[in-house]
């Protein structure tokens, strides 16, 4: 074997085109350039190629005279077979699932009959990363993605989160070219805010006032505040160059002498001053009038992490009419379900001089596209989440792709769930006018009602944020949810209330305070336009395409109570 493989590279670096191009950032040529091909690599027989990757699984052959390893490098999820003779490194090293390798050979087509249409015959290893079997903990078998959240920095090496990893980047793309090509304007809102959107007061703090008080407890142990008894011989120093001074002025000395007495002097004042201010230090956070005191904060104020980056973005759709923000958002809600994460990431996009329709469109509009690219440019890895995770993703995503959403209101919808009920379905929650639709409302309505996504419109007012416009019955808002099957709710979105006396109502209403809105009044103050948006929970849409159960797997580092790893 070696013979052959020695001789079939001296014939092919006698032909310029000899060697598979490399990645252009990398010393090595992707996986996916190879595999991926419409022949599967099999027209690149004869080449040489260097690679680098992960061994999956590796077993040795031929009374060890030589081993099979399947090699991954995350560019895809298929693996490439590497055959390495055991003159070439050490092969017990080499099997270990986790070891990383970089190796110099040469394609070949395997014995007919094989599932792989190329492999590679290794020439020389370049590189080994070795992995203790004891400890890694990994394995080849598969593992639940419970067990995973334990090793967030090790899982995206596994086949599933590897998977979803490159499912959501390529739907984040989709993102960005969906609102590039529709003339949107990517904004890049504040992940630090002051105003509260949701109104729930769901909000991670953003403060430097527990730091700075750990660090005056501190000190004022290791250097006591002054005494009374400190103050007054201070004091008494001051009295004393304040007499120096007087006397050297009636004695008409030089302005040398003076000059630098006064400078004593003052530096006597000066230290009195700071014993002063060092003596009232309190531990334990500043407060007034029995709050705790913000302006003694690094911003001056309270300061929150952003729910959302909507009302700041709005600032910009009434400047550039079409715009959108994509980025990480927080909620601090105490909840452990399968749906909820303490941090993830919306889509915004702010539409001026547009109503609700105009925002339904879009809506389903962007929707459509991503389930559509992904077809068309995730197909290798959503065919494995078919295989492994839910068989019903790619039909759920073509279906979403190719049909028209329904569009109901939501007194509709809750006289269908009504009649529903009435017919024998039980729902743990009630269901009734006014009530906020549950997860299992929703599937029921996408999933078995009308068997495709929906958007429910005009909902009522108390169940919605401030800044959605108010209908003319003065019950309900211009809002809109769109629903899908598997997650329910997807997209939530809403003409924004663009008259001034209607939302300062409307903040007053919900108890609250109107000083930190005032920026955000100005939009309706001066110029005020009618203007729509809505936010997609990027982590749902994930859900959704894959099919995967808990929102924790498929974000890279998932934040919920109690976690917060790396």
């Amino acid at each position: 074997m070696a013979d052959d493989l020695t001789a079939q590279l001296a014939t092919a670096t006698l032909d310029s085109n000899a060697s598979v191009q490399r990645a252009q950032f990398s010393d090595r040529v992707p996986i996916k350039s190879i595999i991926l091909r419409p022949d599967g690599g099999s027209g690149l027989a004869g080449k040489l190629a260097r690679v680098g990757g992960w061994v999956k699984t590796g077993r040795k052959a031929d009374k060890d005279a030589f081993a099979f390893l399947e090699l991954n490098d995350g560019s895809c999820s298929g693996n490439l077979q590497v055959i390495v003779e055991a003159d070439k490194a050490d092969l017990g090293q080499l099997v270990l699932t986790g070891t990383s390798l970089v190796v110099d050979g040469v394609l070949k087509l395997p014995p007919d009959g094989k599932k792989q249409k190329v492999e590679l015959r290794v020439e020389k290893v370049i590189h080994v990363g070795l992995v203790d079997p004891s400890k890694y903990p990994l394995p080849k078998t598969r593992l639940p993605l419970e067990f995973l959240r334990d090793y967030v920095h090790l899982r995206p090496r596994t086949n599933t989160i590897s998977a979803v990893l490159r499912i959501r980047d390529a739907l984040a793309y989709a993102t960005h070219t969906f609102f590039h090509d529709h003339g949107f304007r990517y904004v890049q809102t504040p992940i630090i805010t002051t105003s509260d959107c949701e109104g729930a007061g769901e909000m991670f703090q953003v403060t430097t006032l527990i730091n700075e008080a750990e660090k005056l407890e501190k000190d004022l142990i290791e250097n006591p505040p002054p005494s009374e008894a400190d103050i007054e011989a201070a004091n008494l120093i001051v009295k004393e160059r304040g007499s120096d001074v007087a006397q050297l002025k009636s004695a008409k000395a030089s302005k040398q002498e003076i000059g630098a007495a006064v400078v004593e002097l003052q530096k006597a004042k000066d230290n009195v001053v700071k014993l002063d201010e060092r003596s009232k230090l309190q531990p334990g956070i500043p407060r007034k009038d029995g709050k705790i005191d913000y302006t003694k904060d690094f911003f001056g104020r309270q300061a929150f992490l952003t729910v959302s980056g909507q009302l700041q973005v709005e600032s910009y759709a009434c400047s550039l009419s079409t715009v959108y923000t994509f980025g990480p958002t927080f909620r601090a809600e105490n909840s452990h379900t399968s749906r909820h994460l303490a941090e993830f990431w919306m889509v915004e996009p702010e539409i001026a001089f547009a109503e609700l329709e105009d925002d339904m469109n879009c809506a389903e509009a962007y929707v459509k596209y991503l389930c559509q690219s992904l077809l068309d440019n995730c197909s290798e890895d959503m065919e494995f989440m078919a295989d492994k995770i839910d068989k019903s993703c790619i039909d759920r995503l073509t279906m979403v792709a190719k049909t028209p959403f329904v569009r109901i209101t939501y007194t509709e919808a809750v006289e269908l769930l009504t009649e529903a009920v009435k017919n024998g379905k039980k729902f743990e929650n009630h269901v009734e006018w006014g009530i906020d639709l549950a997860s299992e409302h929703e599937r029921y309505l996408t999933e078995v009602r009308f068997q495709k996504p929906v958007i429910v419109y005009n909902y009522p007012k108390g169940i919605k944020a401030f800044y959605m416009r108010l209908n003319d019955d003065s019950k309900t808002v211009a809002a809109m949810d769109v629903l899908v099957p598997k997650v329910g709710e997807l997209i939530g979105g809403s003409q924004r209330e663009e008259r001034y006396d209607v939302i300062v109502s409307r903040i007053k209403e919900m108890g609250l305070p109107l000083e930190p809105y005032e920026w955000y009044l100005d939009l309706r103050r001066y110029g005020t336009v009618k203007h729509c948006g809505f936010g997609l929970g990027f982590e749902r849409m994930v859900l959704f395409a894959t099919g995967i159960d808990n929102i924790r797997d498929v974000i890279p580092f998932p934040r919920y109570p109690g976690r917060a790893d790396l």
